[in-house]
């Protein structure tokens, strides 16, 4: 099978301008460029959560598996009630859940049942507990027009039939799945294996943290928030600290990362400044492409594949900036990486009303930090955090989501509508 080349996917799209690129093709470049590990492995259930479905579980039993009552109350026939007037039935025992019972009520009589309660042959509903008018020692009376023939009774296999998907592949694992799939009786679960990820941070101006901050430097911050943001989305993850400006160290890191790694995250380096040895580094190991992009902030960014003795990994080359490094990974290498897990996790997006005015000129992105509250009347509205340089990570602390103002769009006013991504639920 022959492996497409950038080329390959770049040359589907018309007008391809790798220094003006808008933000929809290069995530579409990416998206078609990419491709899933594809190994799978078997966990314990507990063990499960947030990672990816690798195959579709087929549910093995029907939930629930007999019909059964969706209330405390009494099983009877919806035959017996009256339209006009009350109906006393006689009451022939009792049906607890996992309890099932043998009585067979005729005509005329009611059977008390528990929540969960196989419902007895020959009862098609359940009127709950409280809406009975009269309950005598073995009798109950129930009011006409109380509730309808059917109701509160929940057929076999209406959760689930034997046989049908219970859960796709692809699905992020989530504590609703974990019990989906202990109700059906599953131990181990098929998951993609953790992806392997290698980041560093580029530049001699660094300084990790406990080290002394001499004139001119700043502390690596990129490679935390980098190291959050993997963390989150359950990757394997391959600290290698901060490479200096340096040909031959910036070879050897990605050298080493491509052959022990299944992608590789760098800040820093991918623009044009004169000690920016990473863009040389990154084309020389491989097919790589470095993009001006169409929005603010993260302009500058690289893409591709790179080897190394017989190993490949996919680049993600993210500008250095604080706050340009986080909406590159957001927008850009988040999707890619799930993808590669056979992930299908879209950006938790809403569309709500601006609090304020918000200048902006068409022909590119612009990502804008916002705090999501609501207004005087009740209603969700978002407003900006404040200055939106990309050095400026303090705002992205404060804020709580991202409003994404789109390359065609225009000013916004007051009261208008405007896509925001949530923080909170990113994975």
């Amino acid at each position: 099978m022959t492996i497409p080349t950038l080329n390959d996917v770049t040359s589907c799209l018309s007008a391809y301008d790798p220094d003006a690129l808008p933000v929809r093709d290069a995530q579409r470049i990416i998206r078609d460029f990419i491709k899933p590990v594809g190994a799978i492995e078997q966990v314990a259930l507990l063990a499960a959560l947030d990672r990816v479905l690798g195959e579709d579980i087929i549910s093995p039993i029907s939930v629930p598996a007999h019909d059964n009552s969706a209330m405390d109350g009494y099983a009877l026939r919806g035959a017996d009630l009256l339209e006009d007037a009350p109906v006393t039935l006689a009451v022939m025992g009792t049906v607890l859940a996992g309890r099932p019972s043998d009585v067979v009520p005729g005509g005329g009589e009611c059977v008390r049942i528990m929540t969960g309660g196989v419902m007895p042959a020959g009862c098609d509903s359940v009127i709950p507990q409280e809406l009975v008018a009269a309950i005598g020692v073995d009798s109950i009376t129930i009011a006409p027009g109380v509730i309808r023939t059917g109701d509160n009774r929940r057929f076999a296999g209406e959760d689930l039939m034997a046989g049908s998907a219970a859960l796709r592949k692809g699905k992020v694992i989530r504590p609703a799945d974990l019990g989906l799939l202990a109700s059906l009786g599953i131990a181990t679960v098929p998951v993609t294996r953790r992806l392997r990820v290698a980041f560093f941070s580029t530049g001699d101006e660094l300084r990790s943290i406990g080290q002394p901050l001499d004139a001119g430097c700043v502390y690596d911050s990129n490679r935390y928030t980098l190291h959050g943001m993997l963390t989150r989305l359950g990757c394997e993850i391959v600290d290698m600290g901060v490479v200096r400006d340096d040909p031959q160290a910036l070879e050897d890191a990605l050298r080493h990362a491509c052959e022990n790694v299944d992608a590789i995250v760098t800040s820093g380096g991918v623009s044009v400044g004169a000690a920016d040895y990473t863009r040389q580094i990154m084309a020389k190991l491989g097919d790589v492409s470095f993009w001006k992009i169409g929005m603010r902030p993260g302009r500058p960014f690289a893409f591709g594949r790179i080897a190394s003795n017989g190993h490949s990994a996919f680049l993600f080359g993210l500008p250095g900036n604080p706050v340009a490094v986080m909406v590159s990974f957001y927008f850009f290498a988040r999707d890619a990486l799930l993808r590669m897990m056979g992930a299908e996790a879209p950006l938790p997006m809403l569309k709500v009303r601006s609090a304020g005015a918000i200048r902006k000129k068409p022909g590119r992105t612009e990502y804008q930090r916002g705090i999501l509250g609501s207004d005087d009347e009740g209603r969700q509205s978002v407003r900006i955090t404040g200055s939106q340089g990309s050095g400026i990570l303090r705002s992205m602390s404060e804020a709580n989501c991202m409003v994404i103002l789109h390359d065609e769009q225009g000013n916004v006013d007051a009261g208008d509508l405007v896509d925001i991504m949530l923080f909170e639920g990113l994975i």
